[in-house]
């Protein structure tokens, strides 16, 4: 569920019932509730659908040193239902999920100390699953998903990222009074039901995703050796440390604090009358009490002084990731960037995709893309496989090679026109769809604190200059501001 690239959005939304282009600015209808909730619509009538997005702008970058981990366990939980949808009698459920609670989190202090009795872990652990096991007795499970089925609603889904957590799905126009009903009672009535369970299903997923697999443990350590002091570097998911002692207690109060109106957009896109939707909204989620403002982080990377490198031992093919540390919206060179992206990695006509994979052999993909997040500083980044028999060092040279050729040398006229026309088709073609366009309303609005950051971006892009590249890849393409990790056995080491 770990998103790692944000589309942008050009300055024309081209609805698919008319043969001209009609300003984004003249279709969105923006409302803002009382309780800070802010809610963003576009009426689209060719179909009688509409895709709705909840965007909370909280990530796992808000965590704490004690809390890592506990976005992304909260967007499982979310699932778990409400106090009356998700259970078959929550009155009697209540008091065995207090007494789940209380065994639990006895258990995990117990685990924490290093002298602990094992008698006694045995004990406690054998009284947490029968109590589970009782608690079983009273879930309904999937309720939101079997609802939204049955109602003809697709695409029932969430993902937590650094920097926020979304909640989407897109449903029959006449249903939408369901979604209101649905996902206001799960911002003020969620139940961390079957949470112990949950945690440890999490653990697995970690330890398949990143601990097993050569291609997250590669971007994982990137992450984790770029940065030294910001949050970017922790895993959305978390470390297993952090999983395996993350508290019932410290997972509702972060629910509690941050998911509430005050911190939410939502996007409707589709077949609705705006006015009816507005009034929708507002009866279903303006009596839910604000909430806290999520606090803006305050951590911030220093600037690098060296070139990082990590070689990893792991029995697996060999891969590299390079990562240079960059500047987010609204700073100029992030526009820059997006072009670069587009020269260096999009498509079979990109320069290290034609040099590597195509003309030397050298790699059989390459991919370059911004990471971990858009709020806050981040870094370009490019990661490749080498062909065998050939090594990381082999594309390491050709990589920086072309790097210093966007240092040393301007673009030519035709190749960014052609990276730029690519980039701004490629986008307008993800919003042909509602998903992609209440998507991106909601993600900007979170990012930039302001959805109309959208309505100049052909504007911003259209001005750049090859001049501009060069400057901006003299500035951060440097071997101080580099950071290199490879993923090989310990015999294919250089």
């Amino acid at each position: 569920m770990v998103w790692n690239r944000l589309l942008l959005l050009t300055v024309f939304l081209f609805l698919p019932a008319l043969a001209a282009a009609t300003p984004l600015a003249d279709k969105v209808v923006e409302h803002r509730l009382s309780n800070g909730l802010r809610l963003l619509l576009v009426e689209r009538h060719d179909t009688p659908t509409v895709a709705a997005y909840i965007t909370i702008g909280v990530g796992s970058v808000n965590e704490t040193s004690e809390t890592r981990g506990v976005a992304h366990l909260l967007e499982h939980m979310l699932f778990k239902g409400t106090t009356t949808l998700g259970t078959t009698d929550y009155a009697a459920e209540k008091p065995v999920l207090a007494r789940i609670e209380q065994g639990g989190s006895e258990l995990d202090r117990l685990r924490l100390q290093p002298t602990a009795d094992p008698a006694r872990v045995a004990e406690l652990e054998s009284r947490l699953k029968e109590l589970q096991e009782q608690a079983r007795n009273y879930v309904v499970k999937d309720v939101f998903s079997q609802l939204y089925s049955e109602n003809g609603a697709v695409g029932f889904n969430a993902f937590t990222s650094k920097d926020m957590t979304t909640y989407l799905v897109s449903l029959p126009a006449n249903k939408l009074e369901l979604w209101a009903l649905l996902e206001s009672d799960r911002m003020k009535n969620a139940v961390l039901r079957e949470f112990y369970t949950e945690r440890d299903v999490i653990r697995e997923e970690r330890r398949r995703s990143y601990e097993t697999d050569p291609d997250g443990l590669l971007y994982e350590t990137l992450l984790a050796t770029a940065f030294t002091v910001h949050p970017y570097r922790d895993p959305i998911i978390g470390w297993h440390s952090d999983i395996a002692n993350l508290s019932l207690a410290q997972t509702r109060a972060f629910l509690h604090r941050y998911y509430a109106p005050v911190n939410t957009t939502i996007a409707l896109v589709g077949d609705i009358r705006a006015a009816e939707a507005i009034a929708l909204v507002e009866r279903y989620f303006g009596g839910i009490a604000p909430g806290e403002p999520v606090p803006p982080v305050a951590a911030e990377e220093p600037p690098q002084r060296g070139e990082k490198q990590v070689a990893i031992d792991f029995d697996a093919e060999p891969r590299l990731a390079i990562a240079f540390h960059k500047p987010t919206l609204p700073s100029k060179d992030d526009y820059v960037f997006d072009l670069i992206d587009q020269i260096l990695g999009q498509g079979r006509t990109s320069r290290l995709y034609k040099r590597l994979v195509e003309e030397q052999q050298l790699a059989t993909s390459v991919s370059v893309f911004g990471a971990p997040g858009s709020r806050y500083p981040n870094l370009f980044v490019i990661e490749a496989v080498p062909r065998y028999p050939h090594t990381a060092a082999e594309v390491e040279t050709v990589i920086i090679a072309e790097l210093d050729r966007l240092r040393n040398e301007e673009v030519e006229p035709r190749e960014l026109a052609k990276a730029r026309n690519r980039l701004l088709t490629d986008n307008l073609r993800s919003l042909r769809s509602n998903s992609g366009l209440a998507r991106l309303l909601t993600t900007y609005q979170t990012l930039a604190g302001d959805w109309r950051y959208l309505v100049s971006y052909e504007a911003r892009i259209s001005e750049l200059t090859a001049a501009d590249i060069r400057k901006t890849a003299q500035a951060w393409f440097t071997p101080q501001n580099r950071t290199m990790v490879v993923v090989q056995r310990g015999e294919e080491r250089r």
